[in-house]
């Protein structure tokens, strides 16, 4: 169905004739009649008596009219939906579950006037990608190399996120408050599923480096449940999991969240946007974020440095 030709039948009946519906939607008269008759033919029926003053709607008219309005609207919905500018401010958290989204979740809770479309992308690459060619406005990710951005994009640091170690109850660590990196030199690291080149994977390449330990991240890789029974049934595995990464596990596991101390592997969450898509929404998102008060840790590491 023309959908501009649904348009055009609405507006004659809003408008009151062929002549006004014609000025309201800056086309011909002509034009008009012409789309209005096409979507006669498509559907076989008779929409509109002419009269010498106004046209009238006939029953099937009468009857299709509340459909076509919900056409329209949802026309209009899908079209804003993505139009830069008019839609809602458009953010990569990367995984739903992970700190970033956390971050926006908070946002959102303290200022539910702002429209958010919440997307998740592969890696920081694509998110950088998707800010250039405009189909979002802003990403979380962990910046590598903020020299290596392209023109136009900016970026703020966010958040430090402690890194913990999730284990099961019978791992010799399960019953410890905290632990050092150099506690687990024995134990099987496992993070299945990191995928080369990402962010994620210099990341955790850097934290074996610098605490002389060994990550396993070969596979299968059958997600975030089959990971966690592995740890629940293990006396030997373990896996790292953000401080503000939402997991939940069945009772009957009894998983442990063990703090990383002295120091505290963190994540650095960086905060991406393009120049073209500052706005007021953009700034209040990053303001938000950047003013959120984190607990001080008292020795942290991190493979990115910042002095001062």
């Amino acid at each position: 169905m023309n959908t501009e030709a649904v348009r055009a039948f609405v507006s004659v009946v809003e408008e009151g004739g062929f002549q006004d519906a014609a000025l309201s939607l800056g086309v011909s008269q002509q034009a008009v009649s012409k789309r209005i008759a096409s979507l006669e033919k498509s559907l076989d029926v008779v929409l509109f008596r002419r009269g010498p003053r106004r046209a009238e709607l006939t029953v099937d008219g009468r009857v299709l009219l509340p459909h076509a309005k919900t056409l329209l609207a949802a026309v209009d919905r899908a079209v804003q939906s993505v139009r830069p500018g008019v839609r809602p401010l458009r953010v990569d958290v990367r995984g739903r579950r992970l700190a970033a989204a956390d971050l926006l979740y908070d946002f959102h809770a303290s200022h539910p006037d702002v429209q958010l479309d919440v997307v998740t992308l592969s890696d920081g690459e694509a998110a950088v990608s998707a800010l250039r060619d405009g189909s979002i406005d802003a990403a979380f990710t962990y910046l590598q190399d903020p020299g290596a951005l392209p023109p136009g994009i900016q970026h703020v640091h966010v958040y430090d996120e402690p890194l913990e170690v999730l284990v099961g109850p019978r791992h010799p660590l399960a019953h410890a408050k905290n632990i050092r990196m150099t506690d687990l030199a024995t134990y099987r690291l496992w993070v299945p599923g990191i995928v080369p080149g990402t962010e994620w994977a210099a990341y955790y390449a850097s934290l074996a480096t610098a605490f002389d330990v060994e990550i396993d991240s070969t596979g299968p890789d059958f997600g975030v449940e089959h990971l966690l029974d592995v740890i629940a049934d293990s006396r030997t595995v373990a896996t790292f999991v953000g401080a503000r990464t939402r997991i939940v596990w069945p009772a009957r596991h009894e998983l442990r969240r063990l703090r990383l101390i002295e120091p505290t592997p963190v994540y650095p969450w960086s905060f991406l946007w393009h120049d073209r898509a500052a706005g007021p929404a953009l700034g209040r998102v990053r303001d938000h974020c950047t003013r959120m008060v984190h607990p001080p840790l008292p020795s942290v590491w991190s493979p990115v440095r910042r002095d001062g």
